[in-house]
């Protein structure tokens, strides 16, 4: 009867992870499909084409492989930034949101633990002194970030000697480097992608050679709910030690930004 034995063994985990892909379904996905948020304008998370409205990019391909493995389809909610993914989570309209973990925004929503780690630096002119992070942390040099932004909450509680300027939102790529070239600000804060990119379409313009933060940014969830954020942080592990995040951001040639490793290891 050996063969028996087997097959109830057999039968007791296909059923034990039958029970586990229903539990997760259940926890992250309410509606049976998996709603997902994220920051549009943020190149590091996705790109939205203008036209199609297609998401690509690490968060669309991770999106997709969470919904692939609890088995439900999926939606990706572009928004205008991190307050409009908080509402939409507290809501019940988002069942995920994607950005950068910070102290205050964790009062409000549940993070998981970070899934890609993304620097942060300076944009300055070409001809600017500034060399590294730390020139720009003194007196009269006036440093610029978006207001309540990762970049804004981390350098007003580091910077020693300085303090930082904000706009209400991200400018566009002629506005900052108008900002910029004519000398209105010296140094504007935001994560390396992003400034690389300003930096290949205006040669006056350069990005600092180091960093003064890397963010981690991670999936946020409506807060109060530890059995969910417990489910959520097992399949990211999962996904990140398959190499999957890597390949990802690899794929989407993103530039200095790495994956998390799993929580735990």
């Amino acid at each position: 009867m050996w063969w028996s034995h087997r097959f109830l063994l057999f039968f007791l985990a296909v059923l034990a992870g039958t029970l586990t892909c229903a539990g997760q379904t259940a926890a992250l996905a309410p509606t049976g499909t998996l709603r997902a948020a994220f920051l549009d304008g943020n190149p590091v998370l996705g790109r939205v084409d203008a036209k199609t409205g297609t998401v690509t990019g690490p968060v669309a391909d991770l999106v997709k492989e969470l919904a692939r493995r609890i088995g439900v389809p999926y939606t990706l909610i572009p928004a205008a930034g991190a307050r409009d993914v908080i509402g939409r989570l507290q809501a019940h309209t988002a069942d995920l949101g994607f950005m950068a973990y910070n102290a205050g925004r964790a009062n409000d929503v549940d993070f998981s633990a970070p899934w890609l780690l993304m620097p942060n630096s300076y944009i300055v002119r070409a001809d600017s002194p500034l060399q590294k992070v730390d020139d720009a942390d003194r007196a009269g040099v006036n440093i610029t970030a978006v207001r309540n932004d990762t970049q804004d909450v981390y350098l007003s509680a580091h910077l020693k000697n300085n303090h930082v300027n904000t706009v209400p939102a991200m400018p566009s790529l002629d506005e900052l480097a108008s900002l910029l070239l004519n000398g209105k600000i010296d140094a504007f804060a935001a994560n390396r992608q992003r400034l690389m990119e300003v930096a290949a379409r205006f040669p006056k313009l350069r990005v600092l050679s180091d960093n003064y933060f890397v963010a981690g940014q991670a999936v946020a969830l409506a807060k109060g709910d530890p059995s969910r954020l417990g489910a959520l942080n097992r399949l990211l592990g999962e996904v990140l030690a398959s190499g999957f995040v890597q390949a990802s951001i690899d794929r989407a040639g993103l530039q200095g930004v790495e994956a998390a490793r799993p929580l735990g290891r």
